[in-house]
């Protein structure tokens, strides 16, 4: 019986590559907060999960040296970064607002370490049922 990690690690997996995405995103903005007409971009999160989910792009070819070996996969989730709706851009044009930005990057520091948990369990889960305990 072959193991379907799609199925295994659901979502978390898809979860926490797109939270790291967003991560370095959110460090951009906060990054260039003060530089002139920099726009803040942001992914939509939710939107690019579910089309992640629903698509299931797992495949890429991998050599197998040996009949037993695992067949590889690959996420190829990539979230397209949106230009954010700035409350009140200033007056040089840059549209950073640095409370909105670390409130969400620090959201997303917990959501990503919530993700890496659950994948984490998952992992634990299925170590054990190998193992047979």
């Amino acid at each position: 019986m072959t193991i379907s990690f799609s199925k295994a690690l659901g979502v978390h997996e898809q979860a926490l590559v797109l939270r790291t995405q967003r991560t370095a995103l959110l460090a951009n903005n906060i990054a260039n907060a003060s530089t002139p007409g920099y726009k803040a971009r942001d992914i939509d999160f939710q939107s690019i999960l579910s089309q992640a989910s629903n698509r299931n792009v797992r495949s890429v070819d991998v050599a197998k040296t040996n009949a037993r070996h695992l067949g590889g996969f690959s996420l190829s989730t990539r979230a397209e970064a949106m230009y954010r709706v700035p409350t009140q851009a200033s007056l040089d044009g840059n549209t950073v607002d640095e409370q909105i930005e670390n409130a969400a990057f620090a959201r997303n520091a917990i959501e990503h370490q919530a993700s890496f948990q659950f994948l984490n369990s998952k992992f634990t889960g299925l170590m054990k049922a190998l193992r047979g305990e």
